[in-house]
């Protein structure tokens, strides 16, 4: 049924077709109570030792019954335990032993207070009984005051002695209820800015009704079916019955054609112009807020970068901006406060921006998001990044490669001859990157072949070449101006390019990444002699990776077993360009200068990526897995978050001896990563039984725990309870023992993120990978290091939740990125996120939220099942580990 609004829609449920138990909320009671006289006294002398005789605020709990027919259908069902000071509130979901399909349409809910006063004596403070259906046959939802009758037990016949909903013409507290139905309904109009007013003043009336009156007024909270992010009322239907007593619509809504519905309010436009002129200005600049305004903008400011601001927040922030402008963290909801379609508004605005306190460049990401398009703010954000040093960048380059999709752009003015000449087709240009040094680049051929148009060209002859028509805004400039003074950056930022340029050719967002590539090319070119450097080394990475990729694709199509797959990749390496290449950066770390590549293995899986052992200029070896026809931004982007995160955990001084190795996607559908010498914790425990008697094989030490080496088992349970933490916020799934690696040093970490932010492809994961094979290895779950990891993961967790913002900004910028599992529902990414941090909860309640969550991944016995069945599944040997 569509409310009268043409927006919202109510949505209903039939009550047969939800299988779940019927919760009640018991909010708050309010009101005051009657002592008992002195004949009650005198009848039974412990009533003086119950809490209305002790305190003003006694310990109570109530009752929940559910009646049909004059006969309870149920036990009754009560609140906890809890002491009381200044007000009664519970606060506390109670579940009854009824489901919504055995609910009768005549059920009713009888609540009784109780006061307990002595061994098995409790008296009632007072009743009510409410129906469970209105009139109309939908469950009540919502909260509701329901009128206490005092000293008397819940009634829960037909009719009832204590009704919680009076019908007397005279109750205000009735009438208004009423109201706010039809508002809620849709038949009334909604005003944002008048509803809040009209709510607030109902709610004084309420409460002043409520401190006149002589009953009490227990506060209950009804439910309603919340499915795939809809809310649903739920409407009474018994299956295979003879008659249907229940109706679905509201007789009262009359629907009418409104002309002027979806037209602006004049109202609010004149409101807003008022609100945020020129002329006050002079009254704000000076306005300071009292506690209660002060306590909400600090709660404004402190909200998650995925929380709206309501219409009234909007206001109260520009009100106070003036007041803001001290506070950096608050720079950011001010920018969501402003209407950058109106001119006078969005100058205030940009003149304020100067004087405010320069925000950190964390919180600046934020900014270069798509939810900011005004080229001053993403200026701004610009001179906050130029703060960071190389380190820093690093850790944000891949997240600010795909803000450069959100810059904002104009198209370039033709000249008079490309007005007279047709368009016809832009060849493609590569250049000789050994030959003449230079970058190569625009490679439209594909990933596994070479360009099939290759001419060296000179740099005035690439100016001839026609450029994209998209003009790119400065955060372009600044990227490239910082990755022509460092090899790193200039590195990765490079790759980061290429990926995008590659991914679509024909999309403007392809001709946007490869005009920056372009303007890099030409920076390089005209800079300095180590730019000129730079850019011959970038030539010859993309000149080895392209001979890898060819190398690759010609011993994939070689015929033969592994064994003469292996021999043939042996012969192919065996040539000047991959023997004797000189030093050369390794794309995947360019710390790394190889020489030559040495040893060459594939591994037996179905796409045999091959693991490749360079030597590098100090003559020690390095060793990576190159993948062709793999997909690695999702790891690539798991991988930089791993890696972030142990740096945020680092500066608190927290070493979790976490293991962020390195991917790189060279394009998407191959690229580059660290091998680490490592087991499968799956093979550790067939091979030695335990992870303890591994650890007891290759780290002895009779002093130590379990006669293991004190620094190995530090470093074990620190890495498991760094990489519990990082992964259960990640949403990391398909957890399996074959896809844990431990080293003998006692560091155990993570590959293969094929899914992620809650995706798994097994049934009722738990919420962490902790199995009973990895606390035994801590000694098990009495001894002194799962105590130790607990505390770790804790505190942890909590340093984490401290740099939410940044996490939630950066995977922000990623929402438009070929990312697997972000493309899958990219509007759910961030939410996805934010709601592992629990940001909702405070640190107490966070600690215990987490404590409950590795009981309840310990004792997950379906898990167990699943590792069970995986094991026997398994049948080819682990890609990652020597053959």
């Amino acid at each position: 049924m569509n409310s009268t609004t043409a927006q919202d829609k109510f949505h209903y449920v039939y009550s047969s077709d939800v299988d779940d138990n019927l919760e009640i909320k018991i909010c708050t009671l309010e009101g005051k109570r009657d002592r008992q006289g002195h004949k009650e006294l005198l009848d039974d002398p412990l009533l003086r030792y119950s809490g209305l005789y002790q305190s003003e605020c006694s310990d109570l709990y109530v009752t929940c019954t559910i009646y049909a027919d004059d006969r309870p259908l149920s036990l009754p069902t009560g609140t906890s335990y809890r002491p009381f000071s200044t007000r009664w509130n519970w606060n506390e979901w109670l579940k009854l032993p009824i489901k919504y399909p055995d609910l009768p349409r005549n059920a009713q809910l009888a609540f009784t207070i109780w006061d307990v006063y002595g061994p098995r004596k409790s008296t009632p403070v007072g009743g009510t009984t409410v129906s469970l259906f209105g009139k109309y046959g939908t469950l009540r939802h919502g909260m509701h005051d329901l009128k206490v009758w005092p000293g008397v037990e819940a009634d829960g016949k037909m009719p009832t002695s204590t009704p919680g909903k009076t019908t007397a013409t005279e109750d205000q507290m009735n009438r208004l209820a009423k109201l706010s139905k039809k508002h809620h309904k849709g038949q009334m109009l909604k005003v944002d800015w008048l509803d809040r007013l009209t709510f607030r003043e109902i709610e004084m009336i309420n409460e002043k009704e409520k401190r006149n009156s002589n009953f009490m007024y227990l506060m209950v909270k009804f439910p309603r079916v919340h499915y795939d992010g809809q809310d649903y009322n739920i409407v009474y239907f018994e299956k295979d019955a003879d008659e249907v007593d229940y109706v679905c619509t509201n007789p009262e809504i009359v629907k009418l054609p409104e002309p002027e519905i979806l037209l602006d309010n004049l109202v609010e436009i004149k409101h807003h112009k008022l609100v945020r002129s020129i002329r006050s200005g002079t009254v704000s600049r000076d306005l300071k807020p009292n506690a209660n305004t002060r306590d909400h903008l600090n709660q404004i400011v402190s909200y998650p970068p995925t929380k709206v601001l309501t219409s009234e927040e909007k206001d109260l922030v520009w009100q106070f901006r003036f007041y803001l402008t001290n506070q950096k963290k608050a720079l950011t909801k001010f920018m969501k406060c402003v209407d950058w379609n109106e001119p006078q508004e969005a100058k205030q605005a940009i003149e304020l921006l100067s004087r405010w306190t320069p925000m950190d460049v964390e919180d600046a990401l934020e900014l270069l998001s798509s939810g900011f398009s005004n080229k001053s703010v993403r200026q701004y954000a610009v001179s906050r990044l130029k703060e960071a040093n190389d380190e820093d960048l690093l850790l944000y380059l891949l997240q600010l490669v795909q803000a450069l999709r959100y810059e904002p752009v104009q198209e370039e003015e033709k000249s008079t001859e490309d007005l007279q000449e047709p368009p016809q087709e832009e060849p493609t240009y590569s250049r000789d990157p050994l030959s003449q040094g230079n970058i190569y680049v625009a490679d439209e051929a594909g990933d596994n072949e070479p360009s099939p148009v290759i001419k060296t060209i000179t740099e005035q002859e690439l100016d001839e070449v026609k450029s994209s028509s998209l003009k790119t805004a400065d955060l372009a400039s600044f990227l490239i101006t910082r990755a022509c003074k460092s090899d790193t950056v200039a590195n990765y930022f490079y790759w980061y390019l290429l990926v995008e340029c590659k991914e679509d050719k024909d999309s403007k967002v392809a001709n946007m990444y490869r005009n920056i590539m372009r303007k890099f090319s030409k920076a390089l070119m005209k800079g300095s002699w180590e730019c000129k450097v730079r850019r011959n080394m970038l030539g010859k990475q993309q000149q080895f990776i392209d001979h890898i990729v060819r190398l690759m694709k010609e011993v994939s199509q070689f015929s033969g077993n592994r064994s003469r797959k292996i021999h043939r990749l042996r012969e192919l390496l065996d040539t000047p360009e991959l023997t004797r290449f000189g030093p050369l950066p390794l794309p995947l770390d360019p710390d790394v200068r190889i020489m030559e590549v040495v040893k060459a293995w594939l591994f037996k899986s179905h796409l045999m990526p091959a693991k490749l052992t360079f030597r590098d200029i100090n003559e020690q070896e390095y060793v990576v897995i190159f993948k062709n026809g793999d997909d690695l931004r999702q790891d690539q982007l798991i991988l930089q978050m791993i890696r972030l995160m142990d740096k945020l955990l680092m500066k608190e001084n927290l070493d979790l001896k976490l293991t962020p190795y390195k991917v790189l996607a060279t394009s998407a559908s191959h690229g580059l990563v660290q091998f680490i010498e490592s087991n499968a914790v799956a093979e550790v425990l067939d091979k030695d039984g335990s992870i303890q008697n591994y650890f007891r094989k290759h780290a002895p030490c009779e002093t130590g725990p379990n006669g293991i080496s004190p620094e190995v088992m530090d470093t074990y349970v620190k890495s498991c309870a760094g990489y519990c933490v990082i992964t259960y916020l990640l949403g990391v799934g398909d957890r399996h023992l074959d896809n844990l690696l431990l080293t003998k040093s006692g560091n155990l970490f993570h590959i293969d993120f094929g899914y992620i932010l809650g995706r798994d492809p097994k049934p009722l994961p738990p919420p962490m990978k902790l199995s009973k094979e990895m606390v035994e290895g801590m000694g098990g779950a009495n001894g002194e290091c799962y105590q130790a990891f607990r505390k770790q993961c804790y505190t942890a967790f909590l340093h984490l939740r401290r740099h939410a913002n940044l996490i939630l900004n950066l995977f922000g910028l990623m929402v438009d990125a070929s990312v697997p599992d972000i493309a899958l529902e990219p509007d759910k990414t961030v939410k996805k996120v934010q709601d592992k941090f629990r940001l909702d909860l405070s640190d107490e309640e966070a600690v215990q939220y987490l404590q409950s969550l590795i009981d309840e991944s310990v004792s997950a016995m379906f898990a167990v099942v699943v590792e069970q069945i995986h094991k026997f599944a398994q049948v080819s040997i682990r890609p990652w580990l020597l053959p």
